[in-house]
């Protein structure tokens, strides 16, 4: 598996497994194993601000305030928003959820993390 996995960040080959992680000695950087296998298989893999991989059905809290576009409402940071779908949002917004309060909305995966 190693031979054929690359860092994400730097396309270096030389990759090691260190428990659920995998590390780049040439850059640095860490991403888990559950990562490294979604993106063997071509998948793509989604993250919170946490760095922590969504899927659907998961539970995010939201982390800041979050002015609704075309409103004077605001979404309060530490919202809890249940059973997401992560979907491929062309403007960055890659999560469709329902918010109480609020209604179906989507968001961005980097004012959320997972609860």
């Amino acid at each position: 598996m190693s031979e054929a996995l690359k860092c994400p960040e730097c396309g270096s080959e030389h990759v090691y497994q260190d428990g659920p992680l995998w590390i780049c000695p040439e850059c640095a950087h860490e991403w888990s194993g559950e990562a490294a296998e979604a993106g063997e298989r071509g998948e793509r893999v989604i993250r919170d601000a946490n760095g922590n991989v969504l899927a659907d059905g998961d539970t995010v809290s939201v982390i800041k305030d979050l002015k609704i576009k075309g409103s004077s409402q605001v979404v309060k940071g530490g919202t809890k928003v249940k059973g997401i779908r992560l979907v491929d949002g062309t403007d960055g917004h890659d999560i469709a959820c329902k918010i109480p309060g609020f209604g179906a909305m989507n968001l961005k995966s980097e004012f959320v993390k997972k609860a």
